[in-house]
């Protein structure tokens, strides 16, 4: 399938901006510890897995604007929709805090993102194909570097262990809507278009549960009430802030071109 059989399929469109939203706002958050990483080596780091979201985003966004049409481009996707417009997951925009807070939240989000980019090399459409190909090569570095640390934080000292296991309980609220299929979602879902995440829960919960494991940590994730509402415009306190500094520019400057 090409790109042409989803213009029309509003449901579509959405799904794409909420991949695109998604890893916007987090590579937003992590562009944050530019300069203020706990070492050289891991400054560095977390500045590259926020170019890599960015770059992942950009041809996100380009293919929405491929499928909207009417002059919409990826910079007008980022940088002139409101806050209730933003699709992304509410884990995302919770604020950096420490570096374990950091881990952690990029943790769940990399271990759901490599798993659900690998079901999307099966879906028909080339496009969106080509996007995950390229972005899964990063993605398992991402979950490699986020499962890492975990491990020599949570069987470090007792702090970094307290510190990381605090951390592991805030986040814990948010993972739960990664599993939790928007209205757009299921129906795409019930069309055969995308795959539901629920298909890969099992092995995923496996997977962060031998991290966790080997990290000294708990956690009852299936037993947490999940926060939910970002998938579909409903957020946190926090994106308005992430927002007002992400579109200062093009928003004090109209058409601003560099």
């Amino acid at each position: 399938m090409t790109s042409t059989v989803y213009q029309n399929n509003q449901n579509y469109i959405d799904f794409i901006l909420h991949l695109a939203d998604t890893n916007l706002i987090l590579a937003q958050r992590l562009c944050e510890w530019c300069g203020h990483g706990p070492i050289l080596e891991q400054d560095i780091a977390i500045s590259n897995i926020a170019l890599d979201l960015l770059g992942q985003t950009s041809n996100y966004y380009n293919y929405a604007a491929e499928l909207i049409g009417n002059g919409a481009t990826e910079d007008t996707l980022a940088m002139l929709r409101n806050e209730r417009e933003y699709k992304n997951l509410l884990l995302t925009e919770l604020p950096n805090g420490h570096f374990g807070d950091t881990i952690v939240r990029q943790f769940f989000y990399d271990s759901f993102h490599y798993f659900l980019l690998e079901q999307f090399l099966k879906v028909k459409d080339l496009k969106l194909q080509s996007i995950v190909e390229k972005s899964l090569k990063e993605v398992k570095y991402h979950t490699k570097w986020s499962s890492e640390w975990m491990i020599r934080l949570g069987d470090g000292t007792q702090e970094s262990h307290d510190k990381i296991q605090e951390a592991l309980n805030n986040v814990l609220p948010y993972v739960g809507e990664m599993f939790i299929a928007a209205p757009y979602q299921k129906a795409l879902i019930e069309e055969g278009l995308i795959p539901d995440p629920i298909n890969f829960k099992a092995a995923w919960l496996a997977k962060v549960n031998d991290i966790l494991e080997e990290a000294t940590l708990t956690a009852d994730i299936e037993n947490t009430y999940p926060q939910k509402g970002g998938k579909v415009g409903v957020h946190t306190e926090h994106l308005g802030f992430i927002l007002t500094d992400l579109q200062y520019m093009q928003r004090t400057y109209p058409n601003l071109q560099w």
